[in-house]
C-alpha cells in the first residue's frame, strides 16, 4: 500500500474501530515509545479507546515523556495485557512487523489472529498478507517520522500538540542518533522543524535523553570503551562485547548500553561497529555502519536478524564466546565490502 493510499484511507478505516490496542516491539527504545504513545493520542482525538502495550520495561531516560504512564508493560501485568487484547477490534503494530519482536506478547497476539491489524513501520521484510492496512518505508528514518507524516497529511493544526510533538521528536531523535544517520530525505528536517515551538523545546527534549546518565551508565560506557573494544583494521570493523558479569558489576540497568554501539564509529577508518551483549539468557548483536555497507544483510544472513542499512541487531543462543567466534569467522566474507 502506497503512503498516499493509506494516508487517502486512514480515517475512514480507523473509524470502523472503537478499542484499539497499540503494541511495540520488545526492549522498546525511543522510536518505538515516542510512535506509540504519539499515535495513541492522535486515536484519542477521533474518540477511540486505545491502548499501548508494550512487553518489557523502557530505559529510564524515557521516563519523563508525557503518556508514560498510560502504558501498560506486559510482564509486569499480562493478565490486564491478555484482556486488552482480547477486548480489542483493531490491533496495531508500531515499530515491528512481526509477532516474533514482541516477546512474551507473542504467543497472545497469535491468540487473537480473528482481530484485523494495522501496521506502521520502517523495517524491511515485513509480510503484508496479515495486515489490513499497512504502512511500511524502509528508506523513513524512523516510525515516528511515519506519525509525523500521517498527522500532519491531516492538519497540524487541527490535530498537532505539545504531547504529541514531543513524543515524535523523541522518536525521530533517538533513531536518527541525534540525526547523525538514518536521514534519507530533507523532509525529516522539515517535518521535525515544523514541530518545534516555543512550548516544544528540542533543547530541553534532547538534554532531556542525552544528559541524564546515571554514574554507574558513565563509568560503563567507559569500561566499554577501554576493556571491551577490540579494532580490526583489516576489515575496519570494531567491536563491544560485555559479559552478564561485567553488566552486574555496573549495576546495568534497562538502556544503559543505549548508543555505546555509536562510539567505535568515531574512529576514522572504522566502517562497521558491532556490540554484542550477554543478557537475559541470550547473546544481542548490534550492529551500526557508515556508508553503503548494509549490517541489515549480515545481520539476517547469520544473526536471526536484521533492521536498516546502517543500524540492525541480531541474537544468538550461545555462549558470549562462541558468539564473538561466530562473528570472527563471519567477518571475512565480507572483507572486500567493507574494503571498498
Amino acid at each position: 500500500m502506497s503512503k498516499q493510499l493509506f494516508f487517502n484511507n486512514f480515517r475512514n478505516f480507523i473509524s470502523q474501530y472503537k478499542r484499539v490496542v497499540i503494541v511495540s516491539h520488545v526492549n522498546p527504545d525511543g522510536d518505538a515509545i515516542g510512535s506509540s504513545l504519539a499515535f495513541y493520542y492522535f486515536l484519542l482525538k477521533f474518540g477511540i479507546d486505545a491502548k499501548v502495550i508494550i512487553p518489557n520495561d523502557f530505559p529510564s531516560f524515557l521516563a519523563w515523556m508525557p503518556g508514560v504512564e498510560n502504558i501498560l508493560t506486559y510482564d509486569k501485568n499480562p493478565e490486564k495485557g491478555l484482556e486488552y487484547l482480547n477486548n480489542a477490534d483493531l490491533i496495531c503494530y508500531l515499530d515491528f512487523n512481526h509477532p516474533s519482536r514482541t516477546g512474551l506478547v507473542h504467543n497472545d497476539l497469535c491468540h487473537c489472529k480473528k482481530t484485523p491489524r494495522l501496521l506502521i513501520d520502517h523495517h524491511r521484510d515485513t509480510d503484508y498478507s496479515q495486515f489490513a492496512m499497512y504502512l511500511s518505508e524502509a528508506e523513513t528514518s524512523s516510525t515516528s517520522e511515519l506519525v509525523a507524516e500521517l498527522i500532519q497529511y491531516h492538519g497540524f493544526e487541527k490535530y498537532l500538540d505539545d504531547k504529541i510533538a514531543t513524543c515524535l521528536l523523541v522518536g525521530i531523535m533517538t533513531d536518527t542518533g541525534s540525526f547523525a544517520h538514518s536521514i534519507y530525505h530533507p523532509e525529516t528536517f522539515e517535518i521535525c522543524g515544523k514541530m518545534i515551538s516555543p512550548t516544544v523545546d528540542y533543547q530541553l527534549i534532547h538534554s532531556k535523553i542525552y544528559n541524564t546518565f546515571s554514574e554507574n551508565r558513565l563509568r560503563l560506557l567507559g569500561y566499554c570503551i577501554s576493556n571491551r573494544m577490540t579494532t580490526l583494521n583489516e576489515y575496519h570493523t570494531a567491536y563491544i562485547y560485555l559479559t552478564k558479569s561485567d553488566l552486574e558489576t555496573y549495576n546495568y540497568q534497562v538502556g544503559d548500553t543505549e548508543g555505546v554501539v555509536n562510539f567505535p564509529l568515531m574512529i576514522e577508518n572504522i566502517k562497521m561497529a558491532v556490540l554484542i551483549t550477554e543478557r537475559q539468557g541470550v547473546i544481542r548483536f548490534s550492529f551500526r555502519s557508515k556508508g553503503d555497507f548494509s549490517v541489515h544483510e549480515l545481520a539476517k544472513a547469520h544473526f536471526n536478524g536484521g533492521g536498516h542499512t546502517n543500524a540492525a541487531g541480531g541474537t544468538l543462543e550461545c555462549g558470549i564466546e562462541q558468539a564473538i567466534e561466530k562473528f570472527l569467522d563471519v567477518l571475512p566474507q565480507y572483507k572486500s565490502l567493507l574494503n571498498q
